[in-house]
């Protein structure tokens, strides 16, 4: 459930009219539902209830605005971020740095000495490499730090492939066979609290029998480590739940997910670590757009809006689906492409659709855009940086201002000797 509804014709973000959001702040806009948020992050507590000691941390990457981070770390949330900026922004945000998780297989020196200097709770670590720098770093500084090693348990997570990252020749974790020998040597080194194993297989995930084969396989391996004598505390299981895109679409719930981890995991014995992104903020978020023009096709017209693959490049990179609805719908529909003004034929939302009748200067809203959209945003075409706006009941705010190619070009120079 979303709280983006039709009222007397028009649609809103719970008592907004996305209208007045289009005719105050400018289109295209991203705008988030602050109570759509706060349920979907307690409907995913709430499915893990059978499942003992566990601990949250919202994937920052798949929507790192503050304010979206303070509503969920108010929620008990923490984070789990891939990068220096990514931490910081958690924290800024009122996130506990002991509630921080740092997963990513690219972690630099400076990064992981500045989570240490951070006291951040956890480092997911991707190779014996990376275990090494941080324990010289750790021991430099005379603290140990808590860590997980991240396996690969090649699962195919059925998955879009760009975007799975749980299969033997993708880059994340150590394969799972000499998981066993490289968790033994790290954990002789002076600067580092080996406490356990994290794995994530993927994202917008449709059905549970990977996840359960790859918990199943992480299961044998927490045996494996303890008869080898290791202390094993905490498994991280990542995140990777779908939601839907489609109207069609059914991914598992909360609920289904949370009781085939309580099943799965009985008697392990350990801390239950979870990364939910997209599950929490994707249907949380719309992107408003106007149209610009109609043209017509040889197939169909094509319906020309102001928002462009730079501000939702989900379509564009992956072949993504996002449902598009009129704002103020006649109840007609037309067969359309949906086209954006960026000069690439990958600048498409939707080809040859049954989609809401619209005109020249009606608005239009994609659905399921609060995760992995304003964050992937860019400038190209020398274009604004479309802003965010986060409603709560009957007010808003814009949490991310529009940033105008005048102000990029600020940031740039020309060197004295072209002048």
């Amino acid at each position: 459930m979303d709280h983006f509804q039709l009222k007397n014709g028009i649609l809103h973000a719970e008592d907004i009219p996305l209208t007045q959001i289009a005719n105050e702040v400018g289109t295209p806009v991203y705008v988030y539902s602050r109570a759509t948020l706060e349920r979907h992050a307690r409907v995913f507590r709430e499915g893990l209830k059978d499942a003992g000691d566990i601990h949250l941390a919202f994937a920052v990457k798949a929507n790192p605005n503050l304010a979206v981070l303070r509503i969920l770390a108010n929620q008990g949330y923490g984070a789990d971020v891939v990068s220096g900026g990514e931490m910081q922004r958690a924290l800024a945000a009122g996130m506990k740095a002991e509630d921080i998780v740092f997963s990513g297989v690219g972690k630099s020196r400076e990064e992981l000495a500045l989570g240490l200097d951070k006291g951040i709770g956890q480092f997911n670590l991707e190779s014996e490499e990376e275990g090494e720098m941080l324990s010289e770093i750790a021991a430099a500084r005379g603290v140990k730090a808590s860590a997980t090693l991240r396996v690969n348990p090649d699962v195919d997570a059925g998955t879009h492939a760009k975007i799975s990252t749980g299969k033997k020749e993708n880059k994340f974790g150590v394969a799972i066979d000499v998981a066993p020998d490289i968790y033994a040597r790290l954990s002789q080194l002076p600067g580092l609290d080996l406490r356990g194993a994290a794995v994530h297989i993927g994202s917008q995930l449709q059905r549970l029998e990977p996840l359960e084969k790859c918990y199943a396989r992480m299961g044998e391996l927490i045996a494996e480590l303890r008869n080898a004598g290791h202390v094993v505390t905490h498994v991280d299981l990542g995140g990777g739940l779908g939601v839907p895109y489609k109207p069609e679409d059914n991914p598992p719930s909360p609920a289904e997910y949370g009781a085939m981890v309580a099943r799965v995991t009985r008697g392990w014995d350990v801390t239950l670590m979870f990364e939910p992104g997209r599950v929490i903020a994707g249907n949380s978020g719309v992107m408003i757009t106007k149209v610009i023009r109609i043209k017509p096709g040889v197939n169909s017209d094509f319906v020309i809006i102001d928002a462009a693959m730079n501000d939702l490049m989900r379509p564009a990179i992956y072949d993504a689906w996002h449902h598009f609805e009129a704002v103020e719908p006649s109840g007609e529909t037309m067969v359309a492409s949906i086209v954006g003004p960026i000069c690439e034929s990958s600048d498409i939302f939707a080809k040859e659709r049954v989609v809401d009748r619209v005109e020249t200067d009606d608005l239009g809203i994609f659905r399921t855009a609060g995760a992995y959209g304003a964050t992937m945003a860019n400038t190209y075409n020398s274009r604004p940086l479309v802003p965010e706006v986060l409603v709560d009941g009957d007010r808003y705010a814009v949490v991310a201002e529009r940033i105008d190619p005048a102000t990029i070009m600020a940031a740039e120079h020309v060197p004295d000797w072209l002048k």
